[in-house]
């Protein structure tokens, strides 16, 4: 009798629902706002992976980044979010999406509901870029990159102008 109330309440405590970790610094894009905290609404060992139909910038942060001292993790995670969030008007700019992701996998829609899945899981850093065009080749950026670095590669991938946030003319009469 003793085991089965043991195990009732072990059941009834594993199917409790699991508390979100504290929510993420506030600043810049709402995506980026989620960036490295867990979908409460889903299983967390589980984030359900984005699907790329435009020109897009996925921001990724893996679960592999807890390998990293605290203090590390939080500078890393600061510092990739102020870095995308001094991109951001350049990309809403041009057109191009700015995408945040917990699951090592992005998936690239292609013509005919075909899927081609990148894995983000065993790079260098568990956190960077990925930048898409559908149809192209992707880029994969690992680490943080500074805001200059990171704007110099989204010139040369999306073959931006060099003034890749001015507003277009307006005309006067």
């Amino acid at each position: 009798m003793r085991y089965a109330m043991l195990l009732a309440l072990a059941w009834a405590a594993a199917c409790q629902p699991r508390r979100p970790p504290p929510a993420a610094r506030a600043g810049g894009p709402p995506a980026l706002a989620r960036l490295g905290a867990r979908d409460s609404s889903a299983d967390p060992a589980a984030p359900v992976p984005p699907v790329v139909s435009a020109p897009s910038v996925v921001v990724f942060w893996l679960r592999a980044a807890d390998t990293l001292s605290e203090d590390d993790r939080a500078q890393a995670l600061d510092d990739l979010r102020y870095y995308t969030a001094q991109v951001a008007p350049a990309l809403a700019a041009n057109g191009i999406a700015l995408l945040a992701t917990n699951a090592d996998t992005v998936y690239i829609a292609l013509p005919g509901d075909v899927r081609r899945p990148v894995l983000l899981a065993g790079l260098d850093y568990p956190y960077g870029y990925v930048l898409v065009d559908p149809g192209g080749p992707e880029r994969i950026l690992t680490g943080v990159y500074a805001d200059d670095e990171l704007l110099d590669e989204l010139r040369a991938y999306f073959d931006l102008p060099d003034d890749s946030t001015a507003a277009p003319p307006r005309i006067t009469t």
